[in-house]
């Protein structure tokens, strides 16, 4: 080959080559572009977007929280956030003049953020108050802006406390309903966008975009203002009269397991929350109803009843005798009333509160028949109740329990439930037999005003017959009208109800002279709807019966709930026959048993002296025959 074609050759794979290396750069160059444009296209885009607009939340406003009746507990009002762009700052001593004095800020610090910082945005403030805000806006600086945010409202003020919980200042929900429900409530958030420079400097002729907020869902509740107002009062009062370290009402629709109110005395205004006091905002927000345990004393013995008679551990023959204590296991224990209460029926047994009886009663049954009967009414179980940190309970493991430990679970002690464990329960009890999940939220709906959550009764199980619950009824109606809870009743009405009173424990012992104080109650008697609770805790004074010091605050609800719920009377009240408290100091106590029988009035027995040496109220004092008055024997 002469050099000519081998030049030639030589040429052609030079070409080649050339042209290889060319349609391979393509290639590559196309790979890199489809790359860039179809995989990383929407992020290149979104830092793209990032360098080319600055961007302002806007909040979401949150949903609203009403009552049964539409009443609203939880708002929302207008308040502003306040942000600086240094870079959009013209004059720095002015912006921070007019910012630091209305926003009670440091005027030298905030001005070195302002000129020494890097960032392209500052948040000088948030939850500024509208009138605030417009004085600020007033003053046409620029560098300054202003978003429109929300800051939640209570109208009920300290009403519903420890139920409705509260949020931060992001509008988080924290704690009660707020912080259960919050993803219903806080929708989403939207943004304002503007369009700048590399340097953030806001383009001449800009058109501010807009991504709306969505709303969030407003929830319907199954409380009832009305009924809440009532339980508030009751309870504030209860703990002023009788100096308590605390008091608490729950009332609920025992057919549905609705909760129509629930108070908590001492609280706190929700719109003015303690923040600075965590210790003190923790000890105040928590929702003891739910989350702490008590025991429970003479109003278990409603289950403990239940359950023998369903069980057939009693008939209407049965009789039993009290001669003030019982010997089990070799131990003694006493009953309330020291001097006995003779022989009676299961009936007279439960409207004497006889300790005795129970015992008798949780001993017949056995420790397997009496643990069924209570976990059947949902005892050592949650109630699944739509709110945090709610407890079970506490009960012997059923293996662990001896005679002399079943004798006194009978009567209410060595066992602890929530206050919303024994309304739950009660409810069952009384109304047929059916156990329902309690609950808060009956209802939610978005901003456009369609139905996103409805809540419908929700049965758990049939914890007794409905013969069983009607002889129940019957009994526990006999306590309020002759009994210990007569302090409950509303003339006129058929009231039922059980009397409680237990010694409280520190550290494992008694606390000496430290009590709580119970009633728990139902009406109408004839048809069952609205069961009521009240707990006092630690009562000052010898006056620490539940008879005697929650009963009469469950009465004046029970009154207040049947005016406003327009229930007729169902029997022709009598007139109040009234009498003269007898003089039984020196009296010995059967003496003054005796004495006080004959003037058609009940007592309770403080101290187990021989001797009476007070009483309440103090003789000579006209009080009406039937009610229930004090001794306190040395």
């Amino acid at each position: 080959m002469n050099d000519s074609a081998a030049s030639t050759v030589t040429t052609r794979k030079r070409l080649l080559v050339f042209l290889i290396a060319i349609t391979f750069l393509f290639c590559a160059l196309l790979g890199r572009l489809a790359y860039l444009q179809l995989i990383k296209g929407k992020d290149l885009q979104v830092r793209a977007a990032e360098q080319w607009y600055r961007d302002l939340p806007l909040k979401a406003p949150r949903g609203k929280i009403t009552d049964r009746n539409g009443e609203i507990l939880a708002d929302n009002r207008d308040v502003y956030s306040i942000y600086v762009r240094p870079n959009a700052v013209k004059n720095p001593e002015a912006v921070a003049s007019a910012l630091a004095g209305p926003l009670n800020l440091v005027y030298e610090k905030l001005l070195e953020k302002i000129t020494s910082s890097r960032v392209s945005e500052i948040t000088v403030k948030r939850a500024v108050e509208k009138e605030v805000a417009e004085s600020i806006r007033a003053q046409n600086l620029d560098g300054i802006y202003f978003t429109l945010d929300s800051k939640r409202y209570y109208p009920a003020s300290n009403y519903l406390a420890q139920i409705l919980g509260f949020t931060n200042i992001d509008n988080a929900g924290q704690s009660g309903l707020e912080g259960y429900y919050d993803t219903y409530l806080k929708g989403t958030d939207g943004f304002a966008y503007t369009a700048t420079d590399i340097k953030g400097h806001e383009l001449e002729n800009n058109v501010t975009k807009y991504v709306p907020a969505i709303a969030g869902c407003n929830l319907s509740l199954s409380l009832d203002l009305n009924i809440q107002a009532f339980a508030e009062t009751a309870v504030s009062q209860a703990m002023a009269e009788h100096s308590a370290k605390g008091a608490s009402m729950i009332v609920m629709d025992c057919n549905t397991g609705g909760i129509l109110a629930m108070a908590s005395a001492p609280g706190f205004d929700l719109n003015e929350p303690p923040r600075d006091d965590i210790h003190l905002l923790n000890a105040l927000g928590k929702n003891k109803m739910i989350v702490d345990v008590y025991e429970p004393g003479s109003t278990f013995k409603i289950f403990t009843t239940a359950t023998a008679i369903e069980n057939g551990a009693v008939n209407g023959n049965d009789r039993f005798y009290c001669n003030g204590s019982r010997l089990v296991d070799g131990q003694k224990i006493k009953c309330w009333r020291s001097i006995g209460h003779g022989s009676q029926d299961l009936g007279e047994g439960v409207k004497n509160s006889c300790n005795c009886v129970f015992m008798d009663l949780a001993l017949r049954l056995g420790t397997d028949k009496l643990y069924e009967g209570l976990r059947t009414f949902g005892f050592g179980s949650k109630t699944n109740i739509d709110f945090y940190g709610e407890s079970k309970g506490l009960m012997m493991a059923q293996s662990a329990v001896k005679n002399v430990d079943l004798a006194r679970i009978g009567f209410g002690q060595a066992v602890a439930v929530t206050p919303l464990q024994l309304v739950t329960a009660v409810s069952a009890a009384i109304n047929g037999g059916t156990l329902y999940e309690p609950y808060f939220v009956s209802g939610a709906t978005d901003y456009t005003g369609k139905t996103v959550y409805v809540r419908q009764p929700k049965v758990v199980r049939q914890t007794i017959s409905a013969q069983t619950s009607e002889m129940l009824r019957n009994m526990l109606e006999k306590v309020v009208s002759e009994g210990g809870g007569h302090k409950a009743g509303v003339a006129g009405y058929r009231v039922g109800g059980k009397t409680g009173t237990a010694q409280k424990y520190e550290n494992g012992h008694i606390a000496q002279g430290k009590y709580v104080s119970s009633f728990v109650g139902f009406a109408p008697v004839e048809n069952p709807r609205y069961v009521v609770a009240m707990i006092v805790d630690e009562p000052g004074g010898y006056a620490y019966y539940g008879s005697l010091v929650a009963a009469p605050y469950a009465g004046e609800v029970f009154a207040k709930i049947f005016d406003y719920a327009a229930i007729k009377p169902s029997q022709t009240p009598e007139q109040a026959e009234q009498t003269e408290m007898p003089d039984t100091i020196g009296m010995t106590a059967q003496e003054a048993a005796e004495r006080l029988k004959a003037c058609g009035l009940l007592f309770e027995s403080a101290g187990e002296g021989e001797h009476v040496v007070s009483s309440v109220p103090i003789p000579g004092t006209r009080v009406v025959k039937g009610d229930v008055v004090l001794i306190r024997t040395e």
